[in-house]
């Protein structure tokens, strides 16, 4: 009997088939938690009153950037997070109507956590990582009780993800302009998205989804562009934005004086485009040539196209996202949006011990809700990103996309003839 109890454990936890139960009661249990969060847990101001504060002055007439302002600061996001914040003005009462706002968010967050489920199960992820997508204090934290546009801006992702998923381009696309016309952190997976289009369309429809997405992004700041194109382009694209020590979550340890220094900000960079460059070098693996043959024979136009496994594509956009991660000089609290959820799937991805995926996703968890940070937490901030990010390049192969493929008769359908090479497989 107990064996026969430990071979069902095992399966249940191993088989991607009993996800087709696990993941509507993961979504029910999330839905009572989301309840209860906003039921018991008092609410407390961060950004949200300065949303709406500057969503009034834009309902006013003002399409000035410079001059849309705050209580906590001046308006720092594109146009999509102004249009979105009108629409939650109008309906929680002028943003009186918090518990409203709470629960819009709440059903954003089962929105999204559906879109993330039904990633992880389209990639073949096995089961036991499905309680860690809803286990996060952080994440509902940022969600439910804060409304920050991360929220909503980690939605778009995740769809433009999935939408990538089922190989509906242009709609993938679409959303992710969309979701850096919220919040220009999107923008880390530009480099994923040009490899895995480039392997995928080729050059030609690539450059033409690339003007769809820059499109998007006009015709969205047309009023403010036609008002004051350069505040507009400073304030909502500020690449040069200076954090405030005191808030950052990744680099505390390194001391005020590293921190703010340029010579710390360019060796970021470095690492940045460090990291890419390897990354890049092993995502065009599918093509069956090298990086510099890849990149010559996509200019010239003979490099043909090749169909990709969901887990290679999802690894790819998530890795890009780790990295740029990784690499910033300034996290806040809010980031962990962007993160959370992919944190398991990298683990698996890097082919790490289910028990020490558990205690990597504990570790982080727990170091981002550490406030204010501490050296501690901040190192931990820093080394679970680099466990993912490094974990898949030294240990993402080919290994476990075939592990996906024996995950059910539904997974095999889904990646049949599409078993290309992992991040780092030969």
């Amino acid at each position: 009997m107990a064996l026969i109890a430990k071979s069902f454990v095992y399966d249940v936890l191993k088989n991607q088939q009993h996800t087709i139960w696990i993941a509507p009661l993961l979504i029910l249990g999330d839905t009572l938690l989301c309840a209860l969060v906003i039921w018991k847990i008092a609410y407390t101001e961060i950004d949200w009153s300065t949303y709406m504060q500057q969503v009034s002055l834009y309902i006013s007439g003002e399409r000035d950037y410079l001059l849309i302002q705050g209580s906590t600061g001046p308006l720092v996001y594109p146009a999509a997070h102004v249009y979105i914040y009108t629409l939650l003005y109008h309906l929680t009462d002028e943003g009186r109507d918090i518990l409203l706002g709470q629960a819009l968010f709440a059903v954003l967050y089962l929105a999204t956590l559906s879109v993330v489920v039904a990633c992880y199960r389209q990639t073949g992820a096995p089961p036991y990582l499905f309680p860690l997508l809803a286990l996060s204090k952080r994440l509902h934290s940022i969600f439910v009780l804060r409304m920050f546009n991360d929220g909503i801006a980690t939605f778009a992702m995740w769809l433009a993800i999935y939408l990538c998923l089922r190989r509906s381009w242009t709609a993938g696309i679409a959303v992710w302009s969309f979701g850096v016309a919220i919040k220009m952190t999107l923008i880390l997976l530009v480099p994923a998205i040009t490899v895995i289009t480039l392997l995928s369309l080729g050059l030609a429809r690539s450059i033409s989804l690339g003007a769809m997405a820059v499109l998007i992004q006009v015709l969205l700041a047309v009023p403010f562009l036609q008002t004051n194109s350069i505040g507009y382009t400073s304030r909502a694209f500020e690449l040069s934005r200076q954090f405030l020590f005191k808030w950052t979550v990744n680099w505390r340890f390194v001391g005020e004086e590293k921190f703010l220094s340029r010579e710390f900000s360019v060796g970021l960079l470095v690492l940045h485009i460090s990291l890419l460059a390897i990354f890049f070098r092993n995502w065009v693996k599918p093509s069956g040539s090298n990086m510099v043959r890849f990149l010559q024979d996509t200019l010239q136009g003979r490099q043909k196209t090749v169909p990709l496994s969901k887990s290679f594509t999802m690894t790819v956009m998530l890795s890009s996202l780790a990295i740029g991660l990784l690499c910033a000089r300034s996290l806040h609290y809010q980031f962990f949006a962007y993160l959370a959820w992919a944190t398991p799937f990298l683990l698996w991805r890097a082919d790490i011990h289910p028990v020490l995926i558990y205690a990597v996703w504990a570790l982080q968890e727990w170091a981002w809700n550490v406030f204010p940070s501490t050296n501690t937490s901040s190192a931990v901030v820093v080394l679970s990103l680099a466990v993912q990010v490094f974990g898949v390049m030294f240990n993402g192969s080919s290994e476990v996309d075939k592990k996906s493929d024996k995950g059910s008769s539904r997974g095999e359908a889904i990646v049949q003839n599409e078993r290309y090479p992992g991040p780092n497989s030969s």
